[in-house]
């Protein structure tokens, strides 16, 4: 199904004309950089981000993948991965030209946007290194998972639902791991 059809079946009018004004990806970045930062340990899909105006960096990586996909990038997550002693991250990553970029929703400006300047995936996760710390300033960013298609959840109503939501945490666990350091 094309993107534009899971879009107007998904969301109401009122929904569709905010995603039309997120017409680039800075332009999705500077949406989510809006938001309120949410402390809830759920998950929200993308139509409760627009109706609550809060999300966690899951969340984010979720309402910017579907707002990618609008755009015809398909809806692409990254899970960066740290040591023990801290926590992951999400971004929704897309390729332009042949490089790869990401948005990402987080309380901290390092952890956020990336022009498409990366010609590899691993380029684009070692430009997270140095502002991936915990709260003892240790570095922590130690892998990344392949990109997860979130597509191949569409029948689930991920961009609609909340309830699928943890179907798509509970693969990010099962998928590759790729280690930035040995």
């Amino acid at each position: 199904m094309k993107g534009s059809r899971v879009f107007e079946q998904v969301f109401n009018q009122k929904e569709l004309r905010v995603f039309a004004r997120l017409d680039s990806p800075p332009k999705i970045q500077d949406f989510l950089d809006k938001l309120s930062y949410s402390g809830k340990v759920e998950y929200s899909c993308p139509r409760t981000v627009l109706r609550q105006r809060q999300a966690h960096c899951f969340d984010g990586a979720l309402f910017a993948a579907a707002a990618l996909r609008r755009l015809g990038y398909p809806p692409l997550i990254v899970d960066l991965l740290p040591n023990e002693r801290d926590d992951d991250h999400l971004l929704a990553v897309f390729k332009q030209n042949k490089h790869w970029g990401a948005v990402a929703k987080s309380n901290f400006v390092g952890l956020r946007y990336r022009e498409p300047v990366y010609r590899t995936l691993r380029e684009l996760v070692m430009s997270y290194f140095e502002q991936f710390f915990n709260i003892h300033r240790e570095k922590t960013l130690r892998g990344y998972t392949v990109p997860l298609n979130l597509q191949s959840f569409d029948h689930l109503n991920w961009m609609g639902e909340d309830d699928p939501l943890e179907a798509i945490g509970l693969r990010l666990d099962e998928i590759q791991r790729i280690s930035l350091i040995t």
